[in-house]
């Protein structure tokens, strides 16, 4: 079974920094691209960025450019969201996500609340 564990969340203020982790298991991690999800309380999940296997391109929502990377560490089977400039808005519950044999996995989530 696909196993996806976030961890790292937490209360920070605005302007702040966190990491947040996502240690995988029980499949070719390197083969798979991995997604960081976000969902605020009444809407709906998005997506906030994407890194291919190999870590060679990432993808970002445009509300996290230039604040947010996504990194991954192929030996370690994880991956990672490097979350800098936090506003109010980036308050969330945050998913690790991949999508394998056509079945999305998803990991428990990890809450990040930004509030002074």
């Amino acid at each position: 079974q696909v196993q996806l564990v976030e961890s790292g969340g937490g209360l920070v203020q605005p302007g702040g920094s966190l990491r947040l982790s996502c240690v995988a298991s029980r499949f070719t991690f390197s083969m798979y691209t991995m997604n960081w999800y976000r969902q605020a309380p009444g809407k709906e999940r998005e997506l906030v960025a994407s890194i291919t296997g190999g870590g060679g391109s990432t993808n970002y929502a445009d509300s996290v450019k230039g604040r947010f990377t996504i990194s991954r560490d192929n030996i370690k089977n994880t991956v990672y969201l490097h979350m800098n400039s936090l506003k109010p808005e980036d308050t969330a519950v945050y998913y690790c996500n991949a999508r394998i044999q056509a079945t999305m996995r998803w990991g428990q989530g990890t809450q990040v609340t930004v509030s002074s």
